[in-house]
């Protein structure tokens, strides 16, 4: 719904009706409306208390103090603006609308008496931890830093490593009460203008009244998958990870009030990359990253694969025919499935509302209720605790949180067919899984690329971790405007 344009008026007086019944002054004790009166000229200042700088707004405070009548007789605007308020971030606006906002969001408001427009200063601070390694991208090697709750942080983080001249970081406000701050960030040499613009053409369409999730909540919009488990755009909270993205051309999407960053487009294997792979000499990180698929393909496989061969012991040859449970449980093995896997999410949601202090313990009370009372009542049997076991140290090795839940629900769903349907229902489980990984796209490029459509050169470098003299192209599905490094 349009409203009007509210402008500043030259009478203080209807300006400081307006913001008092916008910002609601006399309501909320955190908003702040300092009075005061410099060169025998009345003027107001509106504030958040506990975003403003103290000894900033006190120095120009004192700046202001010592003007006298003659200095602001003539065009005070521009002589407040260029002469005497010593300040970087400063800006005047028209629409007391947008003053209201911009108080809200930190910055202080000067209106002053005889002026037709209003004062910006963008002097605020907000409470933020220090850059910390996040804990889910840890390395042995490498920085420590890592993304925080505020954007300007965030961003001011991202180009200490990009010093390019051409590095864009665009602002944007989503949501129509909470008006939070978006950048989208890419490198302007190098990143598709397409994909640049598909990305920002999502942002802005986005419809809503807040963003209370943060990140989370624009990618909901900006996916349009709903229902897809899979993620189709990667989260980060590593300066360095999304600076080496923006060199390869991708676009990354900085949201305040979170710390983590979006990556976009991003294919299947960009969620099974670790830094840590290129902390290492090639071939140690090549290794590393073998062993890391091979968890990830164990954490969906393992677990229908065994219960097939349990089920089905003449598909083995007789070299394997060990495989299988000794003892027969009192419950059928696809109820002990269900029981531990729910049991082990029931197990991460209780370590995650569990306090550090108490975490030892509910891990030796798991042990103990899970690993030796279970089997020994009769409830599940010690291959289901070993091969589920594997599975769930597959899970946790991959990299993408997102990714691990996903694959997650992949392998519940591939149990429950090969339980209902024997060896077919394995088969066109995992065949429909392929179909529909394969026709998922992130922004327009095919989820599964290089794999299909399949690229030898590309598909070699997600094998293999190539060394990164030899590694002198940027991917092809984005596009990029310079391919060559």
């Amino acid at each position: 719904m349009n409203q009007t344009k509210k402008m500043v008026s030259t009478k203080l007086e209807e300006n400081l009706a307006y913001l008092n019944e916008t910002l609601a002054v006399e309501k909320s004790f955190d908003v702040i409306r300092l009075d005061v009166e410099y060169a025998k000229r009345k003027m107001a200042l509106f504030l958040i208390d506990g975003f403003a700088k103290d000894d900033i707004l006190l120095f120009l405070m004192k700046v202001l103090l010592k003007l006298s009548e003659e200095q602001l007789s003539d065009e005070p605007l521009e002589k407040l603006l260029k002469t005497y308020i010593p300040y970087i971030e400063i800006e005047a606006t028209d629409d007391l609308d947008k003053v209201a906002d911009t108080v809200l969001a930190g910055p202080t408001a000067l209106v002053v008496d005889g002026v037709n427009k209003a004062i910006l200063i963008d002097a605020r601070t907000y409470p933020v931890r220090g850059p910390q390694e996040p804990d889910i991208e840890r390395v042995v090697r490498g920085a420590r830093d890592g993304f925080v709750e505020t954007i300007v942080f965030n961003t001011a983080l991202t180009r200490r490593r990009i010093r390019d001249r051409t590095l864009r970081m665009e602002y944007m406000q989503v949501g129509r009460r909470s008006k939070t701050d978006v950048v989208v960030c890419y490198i302007d040499d190098i990143a598709n203008h397409e994909i640049v613009q598909k990305v920002k053409d999502s942002i802005v369409k986005i419809d809503t009244d807040g963003l209370p999730m943060a990140e989370k909540t624009i990618e909901e919009f900006i996916s349009g998958q709903h229902w897809n488990p899979y993620p189709t755009v990667r989260y980060t909270e590593r300066p360095d990870t999304a600076a080496s993205h923006l060199y390869e051309g991708h676009v990354v999407v900085f949201v305040d009030g979170s710390p983590s960053a979006i990556i976009a487009p991003t294919t299947f294997w960009h969620h099974l990359q670790h830094a840590e792979e290129y902390r290492n000499k090639p071939i140690i990180g090549a290794y590393l990253r073998w062993v890391r698929f091979l968890a990830v393909f164990a954490s969906v496989f393992i677990l229908p694969l065994w219960y097939l061969f349990t089920t089905n012991p003449e598909l083995l040859p007789s070299t394997l025919r060990f495989i299988g449970p000794n003892e027969e449980g009192n419950i059928p093995l696809i109820i002990q499935f269900l029981i531990i896997e729910i049991g082990l999410d029931m197990l991460r949601m209780a370590a995650i509302h569990t306090p550090s202090a108490l975490a030892t313990a509910l891990g030796l009370v798991a042990a103990l209720m899970i690993g030796g009372v279970a089997v020994e009542v009769g409830l599940l049997t010690n291959e289901v605790i070993l091969y589920l076991s594997l599975a769930a140290i597959g899970t946790f090795a991959t990299p993408s949180y997102e990714l691990g839940l996903a694959n997650r629900l992949v392998r519940l769903m591939l149990l429950l067919l090969t339980a209902i349907f024997n060896l077919y229902g394995f088969i066109i489980g995992m065949t429909v899984w392929i179909v529909f990984l394969s026709r998922m796209k992130s922004f327009g490029v095919p989820y599964m690329w290089p794999f299909i459509p399949f690229s030898y050169r590309a598909f070699r470098d997600v094998l293999v971790r190539s060394p990164i003299p030899l590694k002198n192209r940027r991917p092809k599905f984005l596009h990029p405007k310079d391919p060559d490094r």
